[in-house]
C-alpha cells in the first residue's frame, strides 16, 4: 500500500432548490495514493463538478470527512483552505483560466507571486517546467497569440510550479481539438511518469482510459469498479 494523499469518506452535498434540498453527491468514499493517474468519469448532471469543487477546496461537503496529504480539509476555515488550494493543489481548466493582460511568464509564476516570491525567483524556479512543456520560446507573448493546445500547456506549467501534491484536471481536453488532445493527454502520462499525483475529471471515456485507474460518478455516486445497472 502507498501513501494515501486523498482520503474522503460519507461525502455528502446538496443545494437548496426553492424550498427543497437537492442532493448531488450521495456517501461519496474515493482515495488517491500518491503517483496515481485517476479518472473520475461521469456524464454531465453526475455531481463530477460538485465533488471537483470539494476535491480542490473550493467547496466544502454537507456532512463527511475529507483528508488531503494528511490534513483535515472538512475541518479548516476559508483562509486555510485559500492557503491549501495555492500549496497542495494544481487546477488545470479546460478553458485555461489564463489572465489575458499578462504575458506568459506572468500567468506561470502567479501561484509563486502569491506565496510570497519575488518575480526573479518564480522565474528561476519554473524555468525546468517551461523547458519540459516547450514553451520557453512564447514567454513573452500574450494568451489570445496561443493557440489551443499552447494555452494548455502554459495552465499545465502553472499548476506545476509549486510543486503541489496533487494535479486537479476539469475536462483538460474539453476545449481543444484532437490532435492537440491527444498530445495533452501525451504530457499527462509523462508527468505522471515522473511521479505527479493526477486526478482528472472528464465526460469522455476514451480520454479516462489515459489514467491509471477509472472511477465512475453516476447521480452522485462513485462505483470504483462495477456500474449500476
Amino acid at each position: 500500500m502507498g501513501q494515501k494523499l486523498i482520503e474522503m469518506k460519507g461525502i455528502n452535498k446538496g443545494y437548496k432548490l426553492g424550498e427543497e434540498m437537492v442532493p448531488v453527491l450521495k456517501d461519496v468514499e474515493f482515495e488517491v495514493e500518491k503517483g496515481e493517474f485517476v479518472a473520475i468519469l461521469g456524464p454531465s448532471g453526475s455531481g463530477k463538478s460538485t465533488l471537483m469543487n470539494i476535491l480542490g477546496c473550493m467547496d466544502t461537503a454537507d456532512s463527511g470527512t475529507y483528508f488531503l496529504n494528511g490534513e483535515a480539509i472538512h475541518e479548516m476555515p476559508e483562509n486555510r483552505l485559500n492557503e491549501i488550494r495555492n500549496r497542495e493543489i494544481g487546477f488545470i481548466f479546460q478553458n485555461y483560466q489564463l489572465i489575458p493582460t499578462y504575458n506568459i511568464m506572468q500567468n506561470i509564476i502567479m501561484p509563486l507571486l502569491v506565496r510570497g516570491m519575488t518575480s526573479a525567483e518564480a522565474e528561476e524556479k519554473c524555468r525546468k517546467t517551461i523547458e519540459l512543456l516547450g514553451i520557453s520560446h512564447r514567454l513573452k507573448h500574450k494568451p489570445n497569440e496561443l493557440s489551443g493546445g499552447q494555452k494548455q500547456r502554459v495552465s499545465i506549467a502553472r499548476a506545476l510550479v509549486g510543486e503541489p501534491a496533487i494535479l486537479l484536471a476539469d475536462e483538460p481536453t474539453g476545449a481543444l481539438d484532437s490532435s492537440s488532445g491527444k498530445d495533452v493527454l501525451k504530457l499527462f502520462e509523462q508527468l505522471h511518469g515522473m511521479g505527479n499525483t493526477i486526478v482528472m475529471i472528464t465526460h469522455d471515456l476514451n480520454v479516462a482510459k489515459h489514467a491509471q485507474r477509472i472511477v465512475h460518478i453516476i447521480d452522485g455516486q462513485l462505483y470504483t469498479n462495477t456500474l449500476p445497472d
